[in-house]
């Protein structure tokens, strides 16, 4: 942790601090009021308890070592849909698998998915940091938009990031807390409202991304199993009316949970960085940071402009095949894009304003930075085991396999199938993370069973959608997790599971239900969810 980070934790420490003085009774506590309040207490008084989550990662994977051990001997298994094999538990305490745990352990932690996308990303963002660049920009932005539209900004800028796959997981929060500080608010609350944008309204987007073909044609594969003819009819934008209207839904939700649960809960922030509405005049941009704002912003004019010959003419170097754009080498680098676009001004603005003169310089702020990740890594390592623990000992699956041909076997049908399908699927997610790892599993059961019984493969994969990414920001097992846990840290080291838990909680029932209503609502009125793309089948 930098020097710069540690002053910020000075005069934190609120959550876990009020929580542990309310536990106790002490007299000088606040109190909350309300019920949500009391519970969202409990919840986060009861997961500070558990240690920290860096442990914890290293306690849950001996766990799942110990659970593979005993399913396996009591034979636990279920036949795969799709392989049509017998699929085991895999003894992690077995002769194979204690070599791979001994084998795999470096390869874990370097596989971890978010380890090289954060660091890389951060030498992009951390020249825009250290320079000034960022934080002079965020200056100008507060004296030139409403209040109460930062909020409703940042969560919509982080269903957006969908777009960009997972780089807004590792963008976002960090900016978010840093304008909650300049505008007096607790980041706690900016880097919340960015992570529910991002991963709770995953599936949302007024964009089509990558997600909408890695499903689409996972649904479209498995629709061609019962009905080919109308499978060649489907088309990869399949929900996007659907999710065009989402997106306005989760923004104003996730602004109103901001507003009236999650920021009165935390309080005010009274660490660094706080500029109150009274000292706005300090905001006022030097000379100096007009001129490095000018050449840094024609620097990233000229950066896009570079970007885009890459992508935007037909024949492009980084097209796809057949010139696609969406599934293409451009969209597969997107976090190279992020660095280019961040280091490039940021190292200009530096120059301009001569924090930026010489490469010492650039190499001392690029380290910087990097030292400031250090509990992101500790983090990493033992989240990259238990994940990978996991996964390898087939437990997941296997859930996932009993629980559909449970969902077989009940014979319900209309909406309270699909309602029960919703559940399912949100359970799920919270144990197995990647959604199209568990829709190419459920898609070739879960499709042709809704058609058989008159609900569209269009629609059963919008109910999958909705259910999956309500439930993202309440898993560790969800890869961004821990990255999270390392931001809110660098603000209060105190800030645990349990904190990030009870601050989440009440996005994912707020989108859960607002969106179950919604998507109940669409199947009554009967509307298209996209282009040609009914709510009901018809053979």
């Amino acid at each position: 942790m930098s020097d710069d980070d540690r002053g910020r934790t000075e005069g934190a420490g609120q959550i876990a601090a009020v929580s542990e003085e309310r536990a106790a009774g002490a007299s000088g506590g606040r109190r909350r009021s309300g019920i949500l309040q009391r519970f969202l207490d409990g919840v986060e008084f009861a997961g500070n308890k558990l240690p920290h989550p860096a442990t914890l990662f290293a306690l849950l994977a001996l766990l799942v070592v110990a659970l593979s051990w005993g399913l396996s001997q009591a034979g636990v298994s279920a036949q795969d849909p799709l392989e049509g094999e017998e699929v085991e538990v895999f003894n992690l305490l077995s002769g194979p698998g204690v070599e791979w745990m001994f084998t795999s352990a470096v390869d874990n932690f370097i596989g971890f998915a978010p380890l090289g996308v954060v660091l890389a990303t951060m030498l992009g963002i951390g020249m825009a940091e250290q320079t000034g660049l960022i934080g002079t920009v965020l200056r100008s932005f507060i004296l030139s938009i409403p209040r109460f539209l930062v909020t409703f900004g940042i969560v919509f800028a982080g269903i957006m990031s969908s777009v960009a796959s997972d780089a807004g997981y590792v963008v976002l929060p960090p900016l978010a807390a840093i304008l909650f500080i300049a505008v007096g608010r607790h980041p706690l609350a900016g880097i919340a409202a960015a992570f529910a944008g991002v991963s709770a309204g995953f599936s949302a987007n007024l964009l089509l991304s990558a997600t909408d073909v890695m499903l689409g044609e996972l649904t479209i594969e498995a629709a061609a199993t019962v009905d080919p003819a109308y499978a060649d009819q489907m088309n990869l934008a399949m929900n996007y009316w659907f999710i065009i209207a989402s997106t306005a839904l989760l923004a104003v939700v996730g602004t109103l949970v901001s507003q009236f649960i999650v920021e009165p809960r935390l309080g005010s922030w009274h660490g660094e960085g706080v500029v109150a509405d009274q000292k706005r005049e300090e905001l006022t941009i030097t000379s100096v940071e007009k001129r490095g704002l000018l050449w840094a912003g024609a620097a990233l004019v000229v950066t896009l402009a570079a970007l885009l010959l890459l992508i935007v003419p037909e024949g492009a170097i980084l097209r796809g095949e057949d010139g696609a754009v969406v599934q293409s080498p451009f969209m597969d680098s997107l976090v190279v894009v992020i660095i280019i676009a961040f280091f490039v001004p940021g190292l200009v603005y530096g120059i301009a304003t001569r924090v930026i003169r010489n490469d010492t310089d650039v190499v001392d702020q690029l380290s910087k930075t990097l030292a400031g990740m250090a509990m992101f890594l500790v983090l990493a390592f033992t989240a990259g085991q238990f994940i990978a623990y996991f996964e390898k000992s087939n437990m997941g699956l296997l859930v996932s396999i009993v629980g559909a041909d449970f969902l077989e076997s009940i014979n319900l049908t209309g909406l309270p199938l699909v309602l029960v399908f919703m559940g399912f699927a949100a359970t799920v997610n919270l144990l197995v993370g990647s959604a199209s790892a568990k829709w190419a599993m459920l898609a070739p059961i879960m499709v042709p069973i809704m058609m058989q019984l008159g609900i569209s493969p269009e629609f059963t994969q919008a109910a999958y959608r909705v259910a999956d990414s309500s439930t993202n920001i309440l898993s560790p097992l969800m890869t961004y997790f821990a990255l999270i846990i390392a931001v809110a840290q660098r603000y209060d080291r105190r800030i645990g599971i349990g904190s990030l838990i009870s601050v989440m909680l009440p996005y994912s029932v707020a989108f859960m239900l607002a969106w179950t209503l919604m998507t109940v609502g669409w199947m009554g009125l009967d509307l298209p969810l996209g282009p040609n793309a009914p709510i009901f089948y018809e053979p």
